[in-house]
């Protein structure tokens, strides 16, 4: 039998039912508490000014979040300073550390991998790695202006221009990505700081936009009504098979979701940048008033239009920047899409940190142009299970992440990129025809 936990004197006792009841919704729809080693915060008020965001934390609500807690802040010490006014007693003694529905073995092989990879230095980043990256970007955009400058605004310098700055775009994705995982530095506001240069001026974007959706995602991969990324069900896809069945049982029909692998084509990689998230980012910015964020975006179009303006005059310029957002949109698409799409996608059933991630993300095999073409994201397994690790250690936790996996009967996908990208078709595909059979004839 487990040794009894410690107590601490004068502290409140809770069992795991009480806290369950506390999750912003239902009869105690005004309390949202939730477990960080053993310790119970009432964070019904605090959610609002969470720096991470309200509805990262509501996710964990009525729940255990000592592993999310401890991938995502780098400082949990200083953390666990303005935590000490919202922590309202203890787990009762009988009580587990995590909820009894958990795969305990599991959460503590986990928790013993995590201090190793601690202990190995792999959350130690190296910049002249991410300062290598950002020369690199830096020299594109460049050669990009250089390109119609010498060459002239004939179709050929034109397009390749595009193609150069459409990559630009793509790697400052992967780049902010770094900052915004608090990757690169060991300071979380010198990340914050280089992250709004990188994702303002470089692409044209918030950072509080990004932080906003990105860290639901990570919270709860592939949990519908918890991760944003898994919004677009159900007004244009049915995603998932459980969900897909459940759209079809409720005889409901927003598209013809049979079709949808086909439509996908039309409204998923070519659109999405261009004609979504383009004006979506400056009304998100203005209506949440991130004055900020909105004057590094406009840093942006500033340099754009000022620098291509004479090359190109008016028509020409916003037909590259359309063209560069249309690169930008099918790079960006495939690759993130390609490692969740295929995979488990229901409802959040509040299993363990590890089973979490595993079921919901899948790898791309290795190579130097995989790694660079996806900003190591064909690592996607590692980087959710470490959201801050820096991404060029992600090959070096890889087999001590398979050897768990093994260990517990969990499986860990790895596949060829092609593959990766048709499996988003097929998948679709398959969730497709669940909704149809299951609306035709259940």
């Amino acid at each position: 039998k487990d040794p009894q936990p410690p107590v601490t004197p004068g502290m409140r006792r809770f069992t795991w039912e009480e806290i369950a009841q506390r999750t912003g919704r239902g009869p105690a729809a005004d309390e949202r508490w939730l477990v960080i080693d053993r310790k119970v915060y009432d964070i019904s008020r605090f959610h609002r000014r969470h720096p991470g965001g309200s509805r990262v934390i509501s996710h964990y609500a009525g729940q255990d979040a000592t592993d999310p807690f401890i991938a995502f802040h780098l400082d949990k010490t200083l953390v666990k300073k303005y935590m000490s006014p919202l922590l309202i007693g203890e787990l009762a003694p009988d009580q587990p550390s995590f909820e009894p529905s958990k795969n305990k073995k599991l959460v503590e092989d986990f928790r013993e991998l995590r201090a190793t990879v601690e202990k190995m230095g792999l959350l130690k980043p190296n910049r002249a790695f991410f300062l290598l990256h950002l020369c690199h970007i830096l020299v594109l955009d460049v050669a990009a202006w250089l390109t119609i400058w010498y060459f002239g605004s004939s179709t050929v310098p034109f397009l390749f221009s595009a193609l150069l700055l459409g990559t630009v775009q793509a790697q400052a994705g992967w780049l902010q990505h770094d900052f915004g995982h608090l990757s690169v530095f060991s300071e979380s506001k010198w990340n914050h700081w280089v992250h709004k240069f990188v994702i303002g001026h470089l692409k044209g974007a918030p950072a509080s936009w990004w932080n906003h959706l990105h860290f639901q995602h990570h919270a709860k991969p592939n949990c519908f009504r918890k991760d944003p990324d898994v919004n677009m069900h159900p007004l244009f896809f049915a995603l998932g098979k459980k969900l897909s069945v459940e759209l079809g049982e409720q005889k409901k029909k927003f598209m013809p979701y049979n079709h949808q692998h086909k439509y996908f084509f039309i409204i998923g990689p070519p659109a999405l940048v261009p004609l979504y998230f383009q004006w979506y980012i400056f009304y998100f910015a203005v209506q949440r008033k991130q004055w900020v964020d909105l004057a590094w975006m406009l840093t942006f179009y500033i340099r754009f239009f000022l620098t291509y303006l004479p090359l190109l005059g008016v028509k020409g310029i916003l037909g590259l920047h359309l063209l560069v957002r249309f690169i930008e949109s099918n790079w960006f698409v495939w690759v993130t899409q390609m490692n969740h799409i295929p995979m488990h996608i229901d409802y959040d059933k509040n299993v363990d940190w590890f089973s979490t991630q595993l079921q919901a993300t899948c790898n791309v095999h290795q190579s130097l142009f995989n790694d660079w073409f996806s900003g190591h994201l064909n690592f996607q397994i590692e980087h959710h299970l470490f959201p801050t690790m820096p991404r060029h250690n992600y090959w070096k936790v890889a087999p001590l992440v398979k050897s768990l996996c093994a260990k517990h009967g969990v499986e860990y996908q790895c596949k060829p990129l092609l593959t990766a990208f048709a499996d988003i078709v097929y998948s679709l595909k398959d969730s497709g025809e669940l909704w149809l059979d299951a609306y035709l004839h259940k």
